[in-house]
């Protein structure tokens, strides 16, 4: 119900002092938004965010992302405001250890949290991908007269978000999708950390949405409930992405400290919170203070969701009627399960000594896989004929064909990464987004982001080597492995022919906890003959011994991954025609190697052979772990050049010859 005027101001002053008297109490945090921008948030959650409190991941809600994830203390505020399992002692306990009130908000970890923010600019890209999936989520099960996939996407966005790099891009794209449920509020307070933006920040903001195809609207008080209503209401009936330009005051209310840059980030000190509070007529005892009707004000969320979701429920139970098929599906999707036979039509792929590139066998598996998963969706950076990730029969994701599996991201790295996180979010989908390897630098805090977050997104990185050839250093991929590899939950593979390739794609579709990032070449690799080496399924444990070849136990051990394996086999199988016993491992993933039991590691890897060597078209960086002390590498601790790529690899000294004088070496 529509609240008085006075409960109203009382339900904003709330959110303003529960934020302030929080982060005080921290003597940490951000102060600025939330005092600042309490009315928007006010207006978007009581008057047009559709939600249940009580089922955070009802489909059908409406998302709300706080793109300055630094302002965080008002969502949580609004979180526990509203009836989520946030309570008053988690905000009381604001960015301490083991908090769900974390500095900045995580998806996954506190209830109601729909994306990871801070890193300004990827809140507002990963509602772009939200919008995109609710579109296509839209066109995959309504049928006429059953819109069970209708909801709005609604942000607070900032200065700083429209600095970044990635808003742009994804601004564009959206735009350009003509993705008309997104209303993105800017909290236009022209104040950033060091100082006005006048200092960098001069651009006609509004125009430049303008030219992206975007509705522009403006507010001259964002303070005015009612002016902020009814933009938000034209925009929900334009076709367009829309974003709301409100003049804002950073820290409105703190007496010294409003509309400058020392109520951004920084406590503001009980002598100038006591002044705000007196300012705005709050009383200064006791800190956190909670009105009881503001509390029933805003729990009125509760019963209001309760019912929106019971409704929905009902119309799914008709729609179950008509479309059986579609409502079983549908059901599916919201246990997050796979289809029972998606893997059915996984190519075995023959022996072949000449092979194929794993970014063409790649192609080949996803074609396998889409027809039999609904939930695979993706595209690259303007790199389609590269990477190989077209889905066939189906066309590119436009306004016109939301129910396409192709995406053309157009050459915007970054952007692609956090929309297809923001894709990630939704159940039913499994993104992919392609590239070239040495680009991933682009997308670092999308990639970054997705593992933090616990998100399924899938990084599809081709051209993985010095095997890009001609097009040189620039291209050529060194210390991108090393770098992946470092970020924590991520699992990166990097098969070494086409039948690994299937099973990387495999854990990759069913490692939803965590995304992971598959590596391809752009040059042949043989199709080892399994009939003779081990099966390829090896590469769910991250390695797995190959074969062993020789007359006796391992005295060598020789370890690979992705286009090297091919080397190591065929320098193997010398060194055991000159009387040598030598193991081969092929060895696509450092993590999913490390996650297993140490007796399987150390049947791989054997403790007491002391000679091994690694071979990797990459930085040597990190291999110490699984060649210890005494071992060595055939690698590239520089960059490379222009040449035809077999000429740079038998340069840099990936040939058999050099292969085999090196494990030599190791064994005397």
């Amino acid at each position: 119900m529509t609240a008085s005027p006075e409960l109203q101001e009382k339900a904003i002053n709330t959110i303003r002092f529960l934020s302030a008297d929080a982060v005080q109490t921290a003597n940490s945090g951000h102060p600025g938004l939330p005092m600042g921008t309490a009315a928007i948030a006010y207006t978007l959650w009581k008057r047009h965010l559709r939600h249940n409190p009580k089922n955070p991941t009802w489909l059908n809600r409406d998302r709300f992302i706080l793109s300055g994830g630094h302002g965080s203390m008002l969502l949580y505020s609004l979180l526990h405001l509203t009836g989520y399992d946030v309570s008053l002692d988690a905000i009381k306990n604001f960015r301490q250890w083991e908090s769900i009130t974390p500095g900045h908000p995580e998806y996954g970890l506190t209830a109601g949290v729909e994306t990871t923010t801070g890193p300004l600019g990827q809140g507002l890209a990963n509602g772009v991908g939200m919008a995109i999936a609710e579109a296509h989520l839209a066109a995959r099960y309504n049928k006429p007269g059953h819109n069970l996939i209708d909801h709005y996407i609604y942000a607070i966005v900032t200065d700083g978000d429209l600095m970044e790099g990635v808003a742009a891009e994804a601004a564009s794209f959206a735009g350009h999708l003509k993705l008309g449920k997104i209303v993105y509020v800017y909290d236009d307070n022209r104040i950033s950390i060091d100082g006005s933006t006048d200092v960098t920040f001069t651009e006609d903001r509004g125009k430049r949405f303008e030219a992206y195809g975007w509705h522009v609207q403006h507010v001259e008080d964002g303070n005015d409930v009612e002016a902020i209503d009814s933009a938000i209401q034209a925009a929900k009936g334009d076709e367009r992405p829309s974003i709301i330009v409100a003049r804002t005051h950073i820290g409105y209310g703190l007496p010294t400290r409003q509309d400058t840059a020392a109520a951004h980030g920084q406590p503001p000190g009980e002598e100038e919170l006591a002044g705000a509070k007196d300012k705005l007529g709050w009383p200064q005892e006791p800190w956190f203070f909670i009105p009881e009707d503001v509390l029933e004000h805003y729990r009125e969320s509760i019963d209001k969701g309760t019912e929106l979701e019971k409704e929905w429920q009902q119309y799914i139970e008709v729609y179950r009627k008509e479309h059986a098929e579609l409502a079983a599906d549908l059901d599916r999707i919201q246990e997050d399960k796979l289809p029972e036979d998606w893997d059915a039509e996984i190519p075995v792929f023959e022996a072949d000594d000449k092979g194929m590139a794993t970014r063409v066998s790649n192609g080949k598996v996803i074609n396998a896989i889409a027809p039999l998963l609904p939930d695979l969706i993706g595209g690259s950076a303007d790199l389609t004929g590269s990477t190989k990730t077209w889905i066939d029969d189906s066309p590119s994701y436009q306004a016109e064909a939301r129910e396409a599996r192709n995406f053309n991201f157009g050459v915007r790295e970054h952007g692609m990464g956090a929309v297809v996180n923001g894709l990630e979010t939704y159940p039913g989908i499994i993104p992919f987004g392609a590239t070239f390897l040495v680009f991933s630098d682009y997308m670092r805090a999308a990639i970054r982001l997705s593992a933090l977050s616990h998100w399924g997104s899938i990084w599809v990185l081709t051209h993985d080597s010095v095997g890009v050839g001609e097009d040189g250093p620039t291209h050529q991929p060194v210390e991108h492995l090393a770098a992946l590899r470092a970020i924590p939950n991520l699992v990166t593979l990097r098969p070494g022919d086409a039948n690994e390739v299937a099973e990387a794609w495999r854990v990759a579709i069913e490692r939803r906890h965590g995304p992971t990032s598959l590596i391809f070449t752009r040059q042949n690799v043989p199709t080892l003959d399994r009939s003779v080496y081990a099966p390829a399924d090896g590469v769910q444990k991250g390695a797995y011994v190959l074969a062993d070849l020789g007359e006796g136990a391992p005295e060598i051990i020789l370890m690979a991954s992705g286009s090297e394996v091919g080397l190591m086999v065929t320098a193997g199988e010398r060194l055991a025609a000159e009387g040598h016993n030598v193991r081969l491992v092929s060895f696509p993933s450092w993590e999913l190697f490390r996650a297993q039991e140490q007796g399987y590691r150390d049947e791989v890897l054997l403790p007491d052979v002391k000679a091994r060597l690694a071979i990797e078209a990459g930085v040597s960086q990190g291999w110490r772990e699984w060649i210890g002390d005494t071992g060595d590498m055939v690698a590239i601790d520089r960059f490379g050049a222009s040449a035809p790529g077999a000429v740079i690899f038998e340069k840099l000294g990936f040939t058999v010859e050099n292969v085999v004088q090196k494990a030599l070496a190791l064994k005397q």
